[in-house]
């Protein structure tokens, strides 16, 4: 998908940012974000996770990477698998019930969200239920702790553990490993691989009874920046080869499981 430089006209970037304002609009309005009916109509949907900052961190960190990270995503999802990718991304609250009709969700920027104690209710039951939480692009020690303290109110006894090599999630269509970092391109501007003191890359992940990984986390990561800037030649193609191999990953495992 790198290799395109030129795919994305200046028109075509201003209908996609017209659509990811319009979609924030709705969001704020308490609609679900999507230009598509509540029930799937494929049979996987990039649905993300709107959720609300504490004061003073803004209020749409949830929308990062929006649109283009989607794009590109949910067409690497139909190129490299058999799955049937949809058409448009969707966005969700917890507090939505049509959360439940779909297996796989994205959250993003979690060092700074906050989930209420309604929410956290609501994400357990998804989870305990089958449901897959994919949480990316944050970083160090300050957002981690940001992170724990609203998932400590989903999970309050379960630990979150580091995945171990042999998991299936590494494994279940692309054979991957819990070393490699993928970086964002702000890092990549300024000659580094990491933000703050996010030095190591850290894939963990919290487990139901039964050893079904329900959340994968991906801490000094930002996947979700390899998928927007698929088509930029400044982004290393390798990084975005990687960030489509593991989410290709999760959504397969997400899906039987």
């Amino acid at each position: 998908m790198q290799g395109h430089p030129g795919r994305f006209s200046w028109r075509f970037r201003a209908a996609l940012a017209a659509l990811a304002a319009a979609a924030l609009v709705a969001v704020a309005s308490g609609d679900e974000f999507g230009l598509a009916p509540d029930q799937p109509d494929a049979e996987f949907h990039f649905t993300r996770l709107v959720y609300d900052s504490p004061g003073g961190y803004g209020s749409n960190y949830f929308s990062v990477d929006y649109p283009e990270a989607e794009y590109h995503f949910l067409r690497g999802v139909t190129r490299l698998t058999r799955v049937e990718g949809g058409d448009s991304a969707r966005m969700f609250r917890l507090t939505d019930p049509h959360i439940f009709d779909y297996p796989w969700l994205y959250a993003v920027e979690v060092g700074y969200w906050y989930l209420s104690s309604v929410e956290a209710e609501q994400l357990r039951e998804y989870l305990l239920r089958g449901g897959f939480l994919m949480v990316d692009d944050f970083h160090g020690s300050r957002e981690w702790d940001r992170f724990v303290q609203s998932m400590t109110r989903v999970f309050p006894d379960r630990p979150i553990i580091d995945i171990p090599d042999d998991d299936e999630v590494l494994h279940v269509l692309y054979d991957l490993d819990t070393e490699s970092q993928i970086y964002g391109i702000r890092p990549l501007y300024m000659g580094m691989t990491y933000e703050y003191d996010g030095v190591n890359p850290e894939w963990r992940g919290i487990y139901d009874d039964a050893g079904r990984l329900m959340v994968a986390i991906n801490h000094n990561m930002d996947l979700g920046d390899a998928w927007e800037h698929a088509d930029s030649p400044e982004y290393p193609e390798p990084l975005t080869a990687l960030a489509y191999r593991y989410a290709v990953n999760y959504v397969i495992y997400a899906m039987t499981h």
